[in-house]
């Protein structure tokens, strides 16, 4: 151990460590779940601290050589090489302020490192130069959680949309039984089935550049309580740009400080997005999982890719294990999302004070749904076979097709048709004819299933 010390006095600090007394203190305070901060969360934080000391340096207000030494660091927390000195809880302090300490003072004490010089950089005075931790901690967040949506989760659902979309094509001319109220209803194609899916996906890829549109406005600039106090009026807005620049996302200085540190509803707004996309992909999931269902004894009009076992005890069994895994994830990440309103709710006075859970709900839910669609994708969709003689059996043994006899004989007609033939077990030709309600090659027509996947003619 060596000793470190910080505006409260000494403290004991292990000899490998880059984080000084601040950090220690909280590694100690907070022992409660054994989670740090989020990987990207803490790697966006070194991409804040690169660009403000480059600013700072612009400024003329940090010498190049601190400006030099301090983004090197940083770029070293930025490709992950220091990740293991960021122990502080995701249960700490409300605002963060341990998280950007834990910061400062590893990339203080790695540039002093570099420098070969032991208290070359002051992690207060150099590092944090013109910051606070009540805008830096929501400028991190935003940034990072806009990066994991645009490089894991955008990819991840392009690639369920386009598994989707390519078994759309293929079982485009199996026509099949409809089914609303988990009742039988008219005729469409498989294709047409999965082409409702590719469209909640692409609608879901939207919802995700809405949401980094969302969190586009970044709080950097407010130091404080939003006043901007000991910051250069040029600082934010120049720090935005170098962010913008690096990271391709649009960032900018948010219009009202006071309400990008008081308030966190852009976060809030975001969880409901995630929350949107969740439900989406459970739909899908759910969907398949019921249309594979069997292979006997249910539907089965779907065929699953095996995967593994389904069961210690019946051999043989396949289980649809990867929908369960996709539904499983998407009550988590609704859970999350309900779990972040509740944070926007604690915004009382100039700071909301939950944003490292915050940041903890919106990165695991990102990286939950994420690796979920992709799984998804690679495991099962990609993998689904069309079982065309079961499809084509329920459709044939379905009364729902005499809806498509309403334009001849009306309704009333048509659900006597219906219920007769359920009750005599009869096909609806059978029953029509025996009426001579219709002619047989008029029925005919009217009753070939292709015809009723699409809207008629007069």
């Amino acid at each position: 151990m060596r000793t470190e010390k910080d505006s409260m006095g000494e403290m004991a600090v292990p000899d490998d460590a880059l984080w000084g007394a601040s950090t220690q203190r909280a590694v100690l305070n907070f022992p409660i779940s054994g989670r740090p901060m989020p990987e990207g969360f803490i790697r966006s934080l070194g991409l804040i601290k690169e660009a403000a000391a480059l600013v700072n340096e612009s400024l003329g207000r940090l010498s190049a050589e601190k400006s030099a030494l301090i983004r090197q660091a940083a770029g070293e927390i930025i490709e992950g090489k220091l990740s293991a000195h960021f122990p502080v809880d995701v249960f700490q302090t409300g605002s963060g302020t341990s998280s950007n300490m834990n910061a400062n003072e590893v990339i203080a004490r790695r540039a002093s490192q570099i420098a070969g010089s032991p208290g070359a950089i002051h992690p207060n005075d150099d590092v944090n130069m013109g910051q606070s931790s009540n805008d830096i901690i929501p400028t991190v967040l935003h940034i990072s959680a806009a990066l994991a949506l645009k490089n894991d989760l955008l990819p991840a659902l392009g690639r369920l949309r386009e598994a989707l979309a390519q078994k759309s094509a293929a079982f485009a001319h199996i026509v099949k039984i409809g089914r609303t109220h988990l009742m039988d209803a008219t005729p469409l194609t498989l294709g047409q089935e999965f082409s409702g899916y590719v469209a909640q996906l692409r609608k879901s890829e939207q919802r995700v550049e809405r949401a980094i549109e969302v969190l586009c406005e970044l709080a950097i600039g407010g130091t404080a309580v939003g006043t901007g106090i000991n910051s250069h009026p040029k600082f934010a807005p120049q720090v935005c740009a170098i962010l913008a620049e690096k990271t391709g996302i649009a960032f900018r200085e948010a219009d009202n400080h006071f309400e990008a540190q008081a308030g966190r509803d852009d976060a809030v707004e975001v969880a409901g997005l995630l929350a949107t996309i969740a439900a989406s992909l459970t739909k899908v999931a759910n969907d398949i999982r019921l249309l594979s269902s069997g292979p006997r004894a249910g539907l089965a009009e779907l065929r699953l890719p095996a995967t593994q076992p389904g069961s210690s005890i019946m051999p043989g069994k396949v289980n649809p294990v990867m929908s369960e895994m996709l539904v499983q994830v998407g009550l988590y990440v609704q859970g999350l999302a309900q779990t972040v309103v509740g944070c926007g709710r604690d915004g009382h006075f100039e700071l909301n004070v939950t944003i490292p859970l915050i940041a903890h709900c919106l990165h695991e839910s990102i990286q939950c749904l994420a690796n979920g669609a992709r799984v998804f994708a690679e495991k099962c969709v990609e993998g689904l076979e069309a079982d065309e003689a079961r499809c084509r059996e329920l459709m044939e043994r379905s009364l729902m097709l005499v809806t498509a006899l309403n334009p001849f004989i009306g309704y009333d007609a048509a659900a006597s048709v219906a219920k007769e033939a359920l009750a005599e077990g009869k096909s609806l030709r059978e029953v029509v004819l025996g009426r001579g309600l219709m002619d047989a090659e008029t029925l005919e027509r009217a009753l070939e299933p292709l015809a009723m996947t699409r809207p008629s003619g007069d």
